[in-house]
């Protein structure tokens, strides 16, 4: 007798939301629709899965969030916890434990772990100058100061990463940084930290990713892993001076707590540890075993952090796996501008869930059919109205209103007995029966898009049978012929209940109760239908049709696009103002000597060739002629100008600025850009008559 093979164990993750607003349609169609997706198709193959989340509760920007509102941190993550948790189980998503990071049970997992790196002597501990702000007495880590970043040039970059070209920095390299508290200039003070030595883990890093993952995860996931670590890498502070997070657990780190991203990802193997406990399971094999599958859903912001830094976390501890894939979405954008919480540009799910009742699968698969996996792509409500009534109205519902309908006319509802299959009739059925691994072929190599629409080809499938059989037409002539066809278009209707169950869970619940699916002695399992002869056996009876999906109006839309247009406007005149506020109360910086200024060595060049980084939105690789040599900058202008526009342009470039590599390309200065009063980028380019290149600029 054989022995059937335990199914396979899965760990996935999707990244831990922060706790500073709600959960908009960025974070969903990035991460959670996705994982969401992948852990309801491998519980329908059978596999035991843990899938966790949780908040994120102690970043700055929760700190940040605080001091804006005039409230405690705790007040600030106990509203918007509650406000994600909920939201995320009324729009489906199927986690079996959401936990957060203030619980007693992280706070002492990730104690414990920095713990078991201190005593192996895995840390540098090193005293550092840092920055820090006089008058509100506070070092300014990440998101507390902004500045020009040193990389490309971008005037509002943070402290902890710089938004326009996606550089990960740290405080002490932004050019002209000021504090987000006071608005004053930070000085350098001394402080003690504890660093991860990166540069330690280069060679198991190489070794793992670029030869172990080189072809099975994503380009953008690989590429950004391989431009990190082929620029080489440097030590990582994983503590920060700030009073909200978790206490440095060690002698010597009072006043100090655990760095976010140290913290936050080890929130999954608390999330674990928590529903092992309530569920009276074990959580070691999730994490240890190695014949777990270990997954992390992501956007491409958190690639470093969930590739490079939570590995080397994982390989320095040395008791756990490491993920087996990554698979990091790009982002997405609303109606062409790019997503933002502070800036109220969003489409809030929990808004959604109110004013969408019921319509929970028209945004999953909006956001899925759309999905930004290779690309940023963009969210409009137009798109999001044609997917609905072009596609699940009058595709996927369409064909199941008439199975349902026509079955009840003919036959009250029971399920007939076949006739003799024709050609047509078994072409039909093997083509439903091949669906499951047409899906599995999508969903396992995490292109979530590419299924989605192979499932609404299913529909199409079942839809061109009935056209081409016309069984209303049939019935007055052949009733027995009609028996087959409405048979086979039943089990195509019973195909589409158990494989749209990881895509659309609320229309599968559904039309599994119109089929009532669950009075069958086979249970709901992605294998059945390639592997049973009847999904839905004659005989049996299904309940009356009921409309799965609903048209929706354009007026619905148009409000939508009225409340973004209102957002729009309180937005420009907010910026008006601001504005108008900096420009009276923006300080002199500090005085410097002329011996400060006489080091900036800028000279006039002439911009000979340009072109757009690849698989960048705002990078453009410039070759200039600065009379001195012909030189590559990399600048961050690419959505201000576009490259064939530029070539011939006389610029300002400071030519002595230290070299850096962004994205690979070595960088050899920096063109000096200035802002109109619209706020657009402006070239500080010389008289192009009076001047040639390489001339200095005193």
């Amino acid at each position: 007798m054989s022995q059937t093979k335990a199914p396979s164990r899965y760990t996935v993750t999707s990244a831990l939301p922060y706790t500073n607003g709600p959960i908009h349609i960025g974070h969903l169609a990035g991460v959670y629709v996705p994982a969401d997706i992948y852990v309801r198709y491998l519980r329908l193959k059978g596999h035991d899965v843990a899938f966790v989340c949780g908040s994120d509760e102690h970043g700055v920007a929760i700190s940040m969030k605080a001091k804006k509102e005039g409230v405690t941190p705790k007040e600030i993550i106990d509203k918007y916890h509650n406000i994600i948790k909920k939201s995320f189980a009324d729009f489906g998503i199927s986690f079996d434990n959401y936990s957060r990071t203030s619980a007693e049970v992280h706070h002492k997992t990730a104690s414990d772990f920095f713990k078991t790196l201190y005593e192996k002597g895995d840390f540098i501990e090193e005293e550092t100058e840092q920055l820090y702000d006089e008058e509100a007495q506070q070092f300014l880590a990440d998101r507390f100061v902004v500045g020009t970043c040193p990389r490309c040039g971008h005037g509002e970059a943070y402290g902890d990463q710089c938004e326009n070209c996606g550089s990960s920095l740290n405080a002490t390299d932004l050019i002209n940084p000021k504090s987000t508290i006071t608005g004053g200039v930070p000085v350098l003070k001394k402080t003690k930290h504890w660093f991860l030595p990166l540069d330690r883990y280069e060679d198991f890093l190489r070794n793992w990713i670029l030869e172990g993952h080189k072809s099975d995860w994503k380009p953008n996931v690989y590429g950004q892993c391989k431009s990190w670590i082929d620029e080489g890498l440097k030590p990582r502070a994983v503590t920060r001076d700030l009073d909200w997070g978790i206490p440095v657990p060690v002698q010597g780190g009072e006043g100090k707590v655990l760095y976010v991203w140290f913290d936050a990802p080890i929130g999954y193997i608390s999330s674990t540890k928590e529903w092992a406990e309530r569920e009276g399971k074990d959580w070691k094999p999730y994490w240890m075993d190695k014949d777990t599958k270990l997954v992390h859903f992501i956007g491409k912001d958190n690639i470093v952090f969930h590739c490079i830094i939570f590995p080397s976390m994982l390989q320095a501890h040395g008791d756990f796996i490491l993920p087996e894939n990554v698979p990091a979405n790009e982002f997405l954008n609303l109606e062409g501008n790019k997503l933002s919480t502070s800036k109220n540009w969003a489409v809030w799910l929990h808004e959604y869930l109110e004013e969408f009742a019921d319509m929970q699968d028209v945004l999953r698969y909006a956001l899925t059919a759309n999905a930004p996996e290779t690309k940023d792509n963009d969210f409009t409500w137009k798109d999001f109205q044609a997917r609905n009534n072009n596609e699940l109205v009058a595709i996927f519902g369409n064909f199941v209103n008439r199975v349902a309908v026509l079955t009840h006319k003919y036959y009250d509802g029971v399920v007939p007995n076949p006739n003799a299959f024709e050609t047509v009739d078994k072409e039909t059925l093997e083509a439903l029966k091949n669906y499951p691994q047409i899906l599995s072929n999508s969903l396992e190599r995490y292109r979530f898009r590419e299924g989605s629409q192979e499932l609404m080809n299913l529909a199409r499938l079942g839809n061109k049978y009935l056209a081409d059989a016309e069984p209303w037409k049939l019935i007055k002539t052949d009733e027995e012929r009609v028996k087959t066809i409405m048979y086979v278009a039943l089990q195509i209707a019973t195909g589409l209940a158990i494989l749209s169950e990881p895509f659309l869970p609320f229309t599968s619940d559904k039309l599994k109760k119109i089929l009532r699916h669950a009075e069958l002695d086979s249970p709901s399992h992605w294998n059945n239908v390639p592997n049973l002869d009847e999904l839905l056996p004659a005989g049996h009876q299904i309940n009356p049709s009921e409309l799965l999906f609903r048209k929706i109006e354009d007026a619905e839309i148009q409000q939508q696009l009225d409340k973004l247009e209102a957002t729009k406007k309180t937005n420009a005149s907010a910026t008006n103002n601001t504005d108008s506020m900096e420009k009276k109360l923006i300080p002199q910086k500090d005085t410097i000597t002329y011996d400060d200024f006489s080091k900036l060595d800028m000279r006039v060049g002439t911009i000979i060739e340009a072109e757009k980084m690849p698989k960048t939105d705002k990078l453009l690789v410039l070759k200039v002629d600065t009379g001195l040599d012909t030189r590559t900058i990399v600048s961050g202008i690419a959505n201000s100008f576009k490259a064939e526009e530029i070539i011939g342009k006389k610029v300002t470039v400071l030519v002595n600025l230290a070299p850096r590599k962004l994205r690979g390309v070595e960088s050899e200065g920096m063109i000096l850009m200035t802002e109109s009063t619209d706020g657009k980028l402006v070239f500080m380019n010389p008289d192009e008559d009076g001047v040639g290149n390489g001339e200095t600029i005193n």
